[in-house]
């Protein structure tokens, strides 16, 4: 009984999250003009509930922003860098505590297929671009 009300709290938390991203978000016209892949990482992001993490535009929050992450340099816990590229970000999604990134806790490890993790990195990708930084 205990877990199965545990369960149903969990299942509330995330709903909750999930709609007040999307119904946060505006309209298209507000955001950054992206490809089919990145459009579909960002829907999973917020369907994945990312964004109550990283922020709903990938601004950041809880977690490190996502806009501007692409190709930087990320300082790590243990005091070493990394370029934030294609497979830094492969791999962060799929075991959150390879790396973890200085001052943030730590991610939540969760099963997402390899469509959808590269989807999500289009997305990450795409929000590096000046054109993503700024909506036309």
């Amino acid at each position: 009984m205990r877990s199965a009300l545990v369960a149903l709290v969990a299942v509330v938390v995330v709903g909750v999250v999930v709609v007040i991203a999307v119904s946060s978000r505006g309209s298209e016209a507000d955001g950054p003009v992206l490809s089919d892949a990145a459009r579909q990482g960002q829907q999973l992001a917020v369907q994945r509930s990312c964004v109550g993490c990283h922020g709903r535009d990938g601004e950041g929050g809880v977690g490190p922003a996502w806009v501007g992450l692409y190709g930087s340099t990320v300082t790590l816990d243990d005091g070493s860098t990394v370029v934030a590229d294609r497979a830094y970000l492969l791999e962060s999604i799929r075991d959150p505590r390879a790396k973890q990134v200085a001052g943030y806790g730590k991610m939540p490890v969760d099963s997402i297929g390899d469509a959808d993790i590269a989807a999500i990195v289009a997305y990450i990708e795409e929000l590096a671009s000046p054109s993503a930084a700024t909506p036309p």
